[in-house]
């Protein structure tokens, strides 16, 4: 039986999502008196919010699927329906496909035939988003904008699945703007700069995620860091241990990670780094690899049994 598929309530979750609302509610009503500090609550409070998406659509913190959408229901990052968050990560989830530039969703890495036909200024532009710095800056724009063009391109062809989404997505907009219209006092373009300040930081966690590798297994990372980044995701930084046991609450992976550290790291062949700072440090204005996939085509092996 898979680790943490028997559970109850999960409390701890239930907790942070208030608090994440609270924090949300606070950030974006004290404008007047603090812009500073309505900008830094609001910000924490939709990358805590993205987190705990991301946690819902694992099947957290209740086992009935509805009611865990109703819990993250407004979409507070306001781009991207929380239904096709859900399908796209579920799919990002089948191991032998990660890094792969047709069949992982998530995929930074660019097929190197597509990429030498690109136009000069535009592989400039991806090479800068392949440091740190590149990727905080340019890639909440960079992934929006190419994630909403592809699902507009998706309805046009006729894929209703994608279509509903989006209409679905139209109702959780509606309680954001009308908080934000009749009762919150920040702006709406201070609103959309919150959004950008928080796609940024969750981009520090999903930078270097995935490596190309010839082994599947070996593909995901584990960041051993445990102070505030790590809250904010959510611990989703033992990302190896979130990928082999993705059942398990966000509030056990480290002990998980603790337990079992040598099985963890044998499985992804020492693919670790010691925390945040480090990643900050080697890879601020330096690539971790190339755009184009070093190993491409990547080979599908098959999933691993567990030991």
């Amino acid at each position: 039986m898979e680790i943490g598929t028997t559970r109850t309530m999960e409390w701890p979750t239930l907790v942070l999502l208030a608090a994440t609302y609270l924090i949300w509610a606070a950030g974006t009503t004290i404008w007047p008196h603090s812009v500073l500090l309505s900008l830094t609550l609001t910000t924490l409070a939709i990358t805590q919010f993205s987190s705990l998406q991301h946690e819902v659509l694992h099947g957290h913190p209740f086992q009935n699927r509805r009611w865990n959408e109703a819990l993250v229901y407004p979409a507070l990052g306001f781009f991207i329906p929380f239904r096709r968050f859900r399908d796209s990560h579920l799919q990002h989830h089948y191991d032998p496909a990660l890094t792969d530039p047709y069949d992982d969703p998530e995929s930074y890495y660019c097929d190197p035939v597509v990429w030498a036909r690109l136009p000069k200024f535009f592989r400039k532009l991806l090479e800068w988003n392949n440091t740190l710095a590149g990727r905080m800056l340019f890639g909440p724009a960079l992934g929006t904008v190419q994630f909403i063009a592809h699902d507009m391109q998706r309805i046009q062809q006729g894929d209703i699945q994608v279509r509903n989404a989006w209409l679905m997505h139209i109702g959780s907009l509606a309680v954001v703007v009308c908080w934000l219209t009749f009762v919150a006092m920040m702006p709406l373009w201070a609103y959309f700069v919150a959004v950008y300040l928080a796609l940024s930081v969750l981009r520090i966690r999903t930078f270097l995620e995935h490596r190309a590798h010839d082994l599947g297994r070996a593909r995901t990372v584990v960041v051993e860091d445990r102070g505030p980044l790590a809250l904010l995701f959510l611990n989703n930084n033992f990302h190896v241990v979130h990928h082999m046991h993705p059942s398990v609450p966000w509030y056990r992976l480290p002990g998980l990670y603790a337990a079992r550290k040598a099985h963890f790291l044998r499985r992804n062949e020492g693919y670790v780094y010691k925390n945040y700072a480090e990643i900050f440090r080697r890879y601020w204005m330096t690539a971790k690899e190339p755009v184009a996939h070093p190993a491409w085509p990547v080979k599908k092996t098959p999933i691993e049994p567990e030991n």
